[in-house]
């Protein structure tokens, strides 16, 4: 396919993936312990399902909780649960989890089997297998996966995008996922297409991934309805909307989904646990994460064990270089900066971050000078000096009125303003108060 796909707005922030994109994904060290939250995901926590004191075995389900929109969490080791207790997460809040210290054994636990043929599973299998693993959104937004692939009975779906753009600097788990596991990732689409029961398919990926791009072409050559749809390389082209809308032109209206417009999105990462789950029965106690940075010595791509501390994964790849100036889940542009190594890799940890001092240095905020290149770069065209504005002066109505909450939070805005003016983080603070607002409404 020729054409290259993309969308209005954004922007062309440098990549800075050399560090990584070309190694390959390595096992990370088996932790001694490990720190698994309750809550990795968005929608109701879970509770535990087993005691201070008690064995647990590796895929183990440990958490669950009876609301439909959450996802049960599972033992990435096997040990002795020693605590159960509050703990800092990378989503920066506290959230009650299960800590396991490991007897070094890794033994599976009787429920880990595979399960089958995809021709032989019917679509609410597929769903029931998917929710029982506790698959989430792995590009980092952790909404329960089987809710997804559940959409309403008026809402007919006929596309399924699979998000491998990561257009996040930095990180390249994904595409080290499509490059070394694209197997997987095709028998993930397979089940998620037997599930919604769509016919069309595309693997959308950014042009600075070529031998990504090939490797999925020579997987999907020949299989009717699966194509590889190539992306400009521009940020943030993996955002689900904007994905959608340079793949198939369609507008997913404000305040709408994807399924508004017939489409579901899964991150590639989500689509190859999909197709790890059918294939060994294993439920999500691992990911691949991209662990870089000015300050960590030996940048990697590993595959973790849930629940593993950032401390530990950082020492495994040969601790800092330098001292942090700043350390992030995720990437520099929507990543959660942390104040502590002691937090647990979740789900939904596709990067971990060393920035030095010298690369994570934010040069002082001077006057807006009206130049209007934020709205020139915002992907939802929205006017973002106009509402950061009104967040400083507290005028949360009138922000509401510029539509706000519509704001994704990709930090383009930040990122090209001149005057360097915290944009975002001011947006964020005024779609905080619109949907706070909205949820007291409601009740």
């Amino acid at each position: 396919m020729d054409k290259e796909f993309t969308f209005k707005g954004g922007i062309h922030a440098p990549h800075f993936k050399e560090q990584t994109e070309k190694m390959p994904i390595e096992d990370a060290i088996e932790p001694k312990y490990v720190v698994i939250p309750l809550s990795q995901h968005i929608g109701a926590p879970c509770e535990p399902l087993v005691a201070v004191g008690e064995h647990v075995k590796v895929g183990q389900k440990i958490g669950e909780s009876k609301a439909f929109v959450s996802a049960p969490v599972h033992s990435s080791i096997s040990g002795t649960v020693k605590r159960i207790e509050l703990h800092q997460t990378p989503g920066g809040s506290k959230v009650k989890s299960i800590v396991i210290e490991s007897d070094g054994l890794f033994e599976v636990h009787e429920s880990v089997n595979p399960k089958g043929n995809i021709e032989d599973l019917s679509k609410d299998e597929i769903l029931g297998i998917i929710k029982d693993a506790g698959l989430t959104g792995m590009g980092g937004a952790g909404f329960p996966t089987h809710v997804k692939l559940s959409p309403p009975k008026d809402k007919q779906i006929d596309t399924f995008i699979v998000n491998g753009a990561e257009c996040e600097p930095y990180l390249t788990a994904d595409h080290r996922i499509m490059v070394e596991k694209s197997d997987l990732v095709l028998l993930g689409i397979r089940a998620v297409m037997k599930a919604v029961g769509v016919k069309k398919c595309f693997i959308a990926i950014e042009k600075n991934k070529p031998d990504a791009i090939e490797e999925m072409q020579k997987k999907v050559e020949g299989i009717e309805g699966i194509e590889v749809a190539p992306l400009e390389a521009k940020y943030p082209q993996g955002d689900e909307k904007r994905i959608i809308n340079a793949v198939t032109g369609r507008e997913v209206p404000s305040g709408g989904l994807p399924m508004d417009v017939g489409c579901i999105v899964d991150n590639v990462g989500t689509v190859a646990t999909i197709g790890n789950v059918i294939l060994t029965g294993m439920p999500v106690i691992q990911r691949v994460t991209t662990v870089t940075g000015s300050a960590i010595s030996n940048p990697k791509n590993l595959y973790i064990r849930l629940g593993t501390l950032f401390s530990d994964v950082i020492e495994q790849c040969g601790g800092f270089s330098e001292e942090p100036g700043k350390i992030l889940n995720g990437g520099p542009m929507m990543g959660i900066a942390q104040f502590t190594t002691e937090v647990p890799v979740i789900k939904g940890t596709s990067g971990i971050l060393v920035l030095n001092r010298k690369d994570a240095n934010v040069p002082e905020p001077s006057n807006c000078i009206r130049c209007g290149k934020c709205v020139d770069a915002c992907p939802v065209h929205l006017q973002p000096y106009l509402i950061s504005r009104q967040a400083i002066l507290k005028r949360f109505d009138d922000a509401e009125k510029t539509y706000a909450a519509d704001c994704i939070e990709c930090g383009s805005c930040s990122f090209i303003c001149p005057a360097k003016r915290p944009l975002v983080e001011t947006i964020r603070i005024a779609k905080k108060e619109i949907l706070a607002k909205r949820k007291k409404a409601v009740k």
